[in-house]
């Protein structure tokens, strides 16, 4: 059976260790030298960035998150053994790891670190597709002979010099498509290395639970367990007509992913599909000044990063969290896509005045959803509110008075609530 160091790259016929370096950190899979679908997920990355900062940290828990009112961004495998989750509440994780260091995220450190992780993916295949700062995808089809080696020995290689150059580790999910790299990519963290083969898939899946199926979250494995749906094995057993009728083009999408298909191409700069800002506060608060303030402030935010990238976007979301953590998400459609600040912002407010009187809120968001080209914004104007076009002209004309003389140049009196 093909086998891998991960050490030492060193390729061999299957054994426990190493024959080259005597090392026992060795992948050995039938199909290893013909897949070349992989997953790269760093190790609870910005807590990895930091102890890489702060060798004195190396064995302590971490927890990278806001105050005692914010969640867990990530942490440190330290921190999880505990117990310790991302999107867990801070004072929860806390409470399991009393000991643990906090730290605010620094996400320009973390920003800068991936930038060169995907400098490193680059060279060994544009087909690169990052999903966020810490993972990616990358097809590595036909690589083999610019590299002089298969794939698989091409992402030993990658992880080696992430560890070695940046200081950071990650592990490899190696399929022949992106649902199953991913899946594998998670089965031995941190720092795996794991492989799905074509003809182990349908008998790997079998008994595995259908949270494994990316985008399935707690709302649909409800919806598949009303369904009497919980393992692949259970889907399987559904015709691809009952799926579809049940849970609409979701319901293919599962029919194909229960039997481990996945047509889906690894995108090179895939595109945005959404931008939003939110905050946590430091106290629970339904102050309707504070509100609007950091409802202004996250609609600049937002409209900021459509200009930068020349884009606009048809939807409007609030997204509010109550004391009780219980999360409402409102939407509105536009006429017109929009990019402006004023626009994103009035029709956010509009939706938190149409939310009611159910704070205090300790999260408030704001996001721009179905994006378009910027050219494509702002067309027919607003026939119920003349005044539009005359704040949108202020508003393009303040933002080229703040690319001159920076971004305290203009600002508006809500923004200092």
């Amino acid at each position: 059976m093909p086998a891998l160091c991960r050490d030492c790259l060193t390729t061999f016929e299957t054994g426990r260790r190493c024959p080259a370096c005597g090392r026992p950190r060795v992948t050995s899979h039938p199909e290893l030298f013909e897949l070349s679908i992989a997953h790269m997920d760093c190790d609870a990355f910005y807590a990895s960035v930091e102890k890489r900062e702060n060798p004195e940290l190396a064995d302590r828990p971490l927890i990278i998150g806001g105050g005692r009112r914010g969640v867990v961004s990530t942490a440190c495998y330290v921190a999880r053994i505990r117990g310790v989750r991302s999107a867990m509440p801070m004072f929860k994780a806390l409470e399991l790891c009393p000991e643990a260091v906090v730290m605010k995220p620094r996400m320009d450190l973390y920003a800068e670190v991936s930038r060169a992780i995907r400098a490193m993916m680059t060279e060994l295949t544009p087909a690169v597709e990052p999903l966020s700062l810490d993972e990616a995808f990358l097809d590595l089809s036909g690589t083999e002979r610019l590299h002089g080696h298969p794939p698989a020995v091409m992402l030993a290689r990658l992880v080696r010099r992430m560890k070695d150059e940046l200081g950071v580790t990650g592990s490899i999910g190696l399929s022949h498509n992106k649902f199953l790299a991913k899946v594998a990519s998670d089965l031995d963290k941190p720092q795996g290395y794991s492989v799905i083969g074509r003809a182990e898939t349908q008998d790997f899946l079998h008994d595995r639970p259908v949270r494994l199926i990316w985008g399935v979250g707690e709302a649909g494995q409800e919806a598949l367990a009303r369904a009497g749906i919980h393992r692949f094995s259970d889907l399987r057993r559904w015709e691809k007509p009952a799926l579809e009728a049940r849970f609409g083009s979701m319901g293919g999408r599962l029919w194909h992913l229960a039997r481990g298909e996945d047509t889906r191409r690894v995108s090179a700069d895939g595109p945005v599909k959404s931008i939003s800002n939110e905050t946590t506060f430091g106290e629970d608060t339904a102050d309707p000044d504070l509100l609007d303030g950091h409802l202004w402030r996250m609609s600049e935010k937002v409209s900021d990063r459509a200009k930068a990238k020349d884009l606009a976007g048809r939807v409007v979301t609030l997204k509010l969290k109550r004391a009780d953590f219980r999360t409402v998400t409102r939407r509105q459609s536009l006429r017109d896509a929009t990019q402006l600040a004023d626009r994103i912002y009035r029709t956010a407010r509009g939706l938190l005045d149409a939310a009611g009187a159910d704070g205090p809120y300790r999260l408030l968001g704001v996001g721009l959803s179905e994006l378009c080209p910027a050219a494509e914004a702002e067309r027919s104007g607003d026939l119920l509110d003349p005044q539009a076009a005359r704040r949108g002209q202020a508003e393009r004309a303040a933002d080229t008075i703040r690319a001159r003389f920076g971004p305290a140049a203009i600002l508006k009196g809500r923004s200092l609530r």
